[in-house]
């Protein structure tokens, strides 16, 4: 048998040694983290959140991991935003300063109605919260709250009603609306709002916003 013979034969398969790898998990896997480690990590990148009573399993993952995880996080310029009270965590850009850095997360601009839809149910959160119960609002309620808002959009009664119900389909989709199981118009404001929006932000929003009613100008639609 010559020498490149013999190499050959005592070298060892490469997809053997992936597999043998600690922790790996597939072939070629050379990542550290368990795999529900890795599912909670990747429920974050997908976002918006995880929530504790919808990622029942992922949450105490989540907690169990968070060093890890943020660690990998940093690594691509986010942050791991955790409200143990409330049970819900999320990621967000990072601030690196003066640092060029990509940006992953996906961002959609908000209309003047979703900006006041927005604030409207981090209000009834803030309501809820004081009174030791979950915040819960009802389409109609919404419709009703969002009114005092027609003229600064729109002299379109059924244009501002399309609106209205185009912003709440986009709370929904985003989950800052969960419906609630035994009702069709009923839903349950996520606590993650209460991160994304401060009691600061929301006194300084209520200021402008009740400028724009009480002088009811146009209002821009897409701000």
């Amino acid at each position: 048998m010559n020498s490149l013979e013999h190499e050959h034969e005592e070298t060892p398969d490469l997809r053997a040694v992936a597999a043998a790898e600690p922790g790996g998990l597939f072939e070629g896997d050379t990542g550290a983290l368990p795999l529900d480690a890795r599912r909670a990590l990747c429920q974050l990148l997908l976002g918006p959140s995880v929530d504790q009573k919808r990622h029942g399993q992922l949450w105490p993952v989540l907690l169990r991991h968070e060093k890890a995880l943020r660690s990998r996080l940093c690594e691509l310029f986010l942050e791991l935003v955790i409200d143990r009270d409330a049970g819900v965590a999320f990621t967000r850009q990072a601030d690196t300063g003066e640092l060029e850095t990509p940006v992953l997360l996906r961002t959609s601009a908000l209309t003047f109605i979703d900006s006041v839809l927005l604030l409207y149910l981090r209000q009834q959160l803030a309501e809820a919260d004081a009174q030791g119960h979950r915040a819960v609002v009802e389409e109609a309620q919404m419709i009703d709250a969002m009114s005092v808002y027609e003229k600064n959009v729109s002299t379109d009664r059924a244009g501002f009603a399309k609106k209205i119900a185009a912003s709440i389909v986009k709370m929904k989709d985003s989950h800052v609306l969960e419906k609630l199981r035994s009702s069709e118009d009923r839903y349950e404001v996520s606590p993650a709002l209460k991160l994304l929006f401060s009691a600061e932000h929301v006194q300084a929003l209520v200021q402008v916003y009740r400028d724009l009613r009480e002088a009811g100008g146009e209002g821009d639609d897409e701000r």
